[in-house]
C-alpha cells in the first residue's frame, strides 16, 4: 500500500513539474500567442485554432519525450551536454524575460481582415511548424528535461501537454473577457515576472546537475 502512495505521489510531481515547466514555456508574448488572442476575440475559428496550437505541441512534446530523450538517457555524456545547453538556454530565455517584465509593452492584436475558416488554419499551422522556438522548447528542451525523470518521463510529458491544452483554451476562449487586461503592460509584467523565475530557477538546476 505505502509502495502504491509512493508511486502516486511521484507521477503527481513528474505531472506538476511538467505542467509547470510546460506552462511556463508556453506563457510569453510571441506570434503564435497575438494570433490566438486575436482570433479569440474575434471568436474566428477558435475552435480549429485551439486544436492545432495544443494538438501540435503535444505531438512535438511525444517526439521530444520518446526521441531526444531515450537517446540522452542511453548516452550519458549527451546528458551533460544537454543539461548545459539547456541550462544555458533556459538562463538566457529567462532572463529576456526579466528585461520584458521591467520594460513590458502591450500585446495589440491586429484587427483581423475577413479571413476564411482555411487561412486561419494554415496561419496557425505555420505560426506553429515553421517557429525554429518551438521545437527547441518542445523537442529538445521538454524532452531533455523528462529524460531526468526516468520512466516518469511520459508523466511529466503528459503534464506539459496539458498545460498547452489549458492555456490554448483559456487564451482562445476566454480572450473575449482577458483581451482588456492582457493589453496592458502591467499585466504582462506579471506574466514575464512568473516566466522569468521558473525559467531562471529550472536552468540553474539543469547546470548544477550536469
Amino acid at each position: 500500500m505505502l509502495h502504491t502512495v509512493d508511486g502516486m505521489t511521484a507521477a503527481l510531481t513528474a505531472a506538476t513539474a511538467g505542467f509547470c515547466t510546460g506552462l511556463s514555456l508556453i506563457v510569453a508574448i510571441g506570434a503564435q500567442n497575438a494570433f490566438v488572442l486575436r482570433q479569440g476575440i474575434r471568436r474566428d475559428a477558435v475552435l480549429a485554432v485551439v486544436a492545432i496550437c495544443a494538438l501540435s505541441d503535444a505531438v512535438l512534446i511525444a517526439l521530444g519525450v520518446g526521441g531526444v530523450g531515450a537517446v540522452v538517457v542511453a548516452w550519458p555524456a549527451a546528458l551533460t551536454a544537454v543539461g548545459l545547453i539547456g541550462g544555458g538556454f533556459l538562463l538566457v530565455y529567462g532572463f529576456l524575460a526579466a528585461r520584458r517584465a521591467l520594460r513590458p509593452s502591450a500585446l495589440q492584436p491586429s484587427a483581423a481582415p475577413a479571413d476564411s475558416r482555411r487561412r486561419a488554419v494554415l496561419t496557425c499551422l505555420a505560426l506553429t511548424w515553421l517557429n525554429p522556438h518551438v521545437y527547441l522548447d518542445t523537442v529538445f528542451l521538454l524532452g531533455s528535461i523528462a529524460a531526468d525523470r526516468g520512466p516518469l518521463r511520459w508523466t511529466f510529458g503528459l503534464g506539459a501537454a496539458t498545460a498547452s491544452l489549458c492555456w490554448f483554451v483559456a487564451l482562445g476562449f476566454g480572450a473575449r473577457l482577458l483581451g482588456r487586461w492582457l493589453a496592458r503592460p502591467a499585466s504582462w509584467r506579471v506574466l514575464d515576472g512568473l516566466v522569468a523565475t521558473t525559467m531562471i530557477a529550472t536552468g540553474g538546476l539543469l547546470i548544477a546537475g550536469a
